[in-house]
């Protein structure tokens, strides 16, 4: 009764806002056992970031090509990442000349050999829409940019639904940033109808609104279609994560050697760095909270009744901390902890990233990785 009063709710509400009514499978119970079965090449991956997204300014193909490379796709499976989320911007997707696909011609066909390479080192690959904050913004507030992204996604998972449906995923959003909980809904509903359309053997991975946190998750209630594995982000608290960053919150550029877990000891003078009063009783609370591997445990297990109670499966496809400023030891800290927890309670990862801020290697252009060793042995593989 329960899954029949949300479907029913579900289907109303995209039908009367988006004018469309989403077309699933029938048999929820068989689909959600290949959900589940797909998650288990979802255990240990990594993020491909800044690659193929977050890179406006540069789609080259000759900046692609260096960035990351197949030796690179290489080493990602020495490591012992059984998959890769490959992050992808839109925007160069849409951008004329259009190939039999209806999308750019040029940019498909690099995504198609990353693609390719990942697949044939026997990585499962999570096909990311991962769109800058303008394309967000569209989505967010407009039915015309709704109707562009899920045109998008229709073309894009017919395009990648010839590949091996075991092992490419689509991805619904990476953090749409969306506030109203009812409107993510809907418009990931239709986005999901349109994939399956597209691609009836491929599983989706869907996730809440804004930034994707856990408590975005459980805002949600899950989508007709069984073939789905739901995600959520980690980077609780931010105050260590995010230290340094010079994004987000514009205190976090002053602080660094911010240590975890924190201790009474070690706060106050780090406190200091931070100058007006208001952000550093947010730095202080990072301390008076509490934080280590207990509560990140406890929180772990919010994401994981919720998935239960549904009776889905759970991805966390971004956690990680900003190396530039770091304590590495705190740093390895808190990636073990977070990688602990999930693991206990059955949840895969994806760390971010492979070779960004919070990076598994150090690469320059053009140039062969260097694996951080510390961080393999944080996330439980061998260098």
């Amino acid at each position: 009764m329960r899954w029949t009063r949300h479907f029913a709710l579900l289907l109303l509400f995209v039908t009367a806002v988006f004018g469309v009514s989403p077309v699933f499978g029938q048999d929820r119970s068989a689909d959600a056992h290949t959900a589940f079965a797909r998650a288990q090449h979802l255990k240990h991956g990594i993020n491909a970031s800044e690659w193929f997204a977050q890179s406006a300014s540069d789609y080259s193909t000759a900046r692609t090509n260096r960035f990351t490379d197949a030796q690179d796709i290489a080493l990602m499976a020495k490591l012992g990442f059984d998959s890769v989320r490959l992050s992808i911007d839109p925007t160069p997707l849409e951008q004329y000349p259009h190939g039999k696909d209806g999308l750019n011609a040029d940019f498909l066909g690099r995504l198609d050999r990353a693609v390719d390479a990942m697949l044939a080192e026997g990585m499962a690959v999570q096909i990311d829409i991962h769109p800058e904050p303008a394309y967000k913004l569209q989505v967010r507030t407009t039915s015309e940019g709704v109707d562009r992204f899920v045109a998008l996604w229709r073309k894009l998972a017919a395009h990648y639904a010839t590949r091996d449906s075991e092992l490419v995923l689509f991805e619904i959003m990476n953090e749409p940033e969306v506030s109203d909980p009812y409107r993510w809904a809907g418009i990931q509903a239709r986005a999901a109808a349109a994939i399956r359309e597209a691609a009836p053997k491929n599983t989706i991975i869907a996730a809440g609104p804004n930034y994707s946190g856990i408590a975005d998750l459980l805002t949600q209630t899950p989508l007709p279609d069984g073939n789905v594995i739901y995600n959520f982000h980690f980077y609780d608290p931010h105050q260590f994560t995010h230290q340094g960053a010079g994004w987000g919150a514009p205190w976090w550029s002053y602080t660094h050697g911010i240590p975890y877990p924190a201790t009474e000891s070690s706060m106050p003078e780090l406190v200091k760095q931070v100058p007006d009063a208001a952000s550093r009783f947010q730095l202080e609370s990072y301390w008076l909270d509490h934080w280590d591997a207990h509560r990140i445990r406890l929180l772990m297990d919010e994401a994981a009744a919720w998935g239960k109670s549904n009776n889905v499966p759970l991805i966390c496809n971004e956690f990680g901390a900003y190396r530039q400023v770091t304590d590495p030891a705190s740093r390895m800290n808190y990636l073990h902890d977070v990688r602990i927890a999930l693991e206990a309670d059955g949840i895969g990862w994806t760390m971010w990233d492979y070779r960004g801020g919070f990076g598994v290697v150090w690469k320059q252009d053009g140039q062969p990785a260097k694996v951080d060793p510390a961080v393999v042995e944080a996330l439980g593989l061998k260098p």
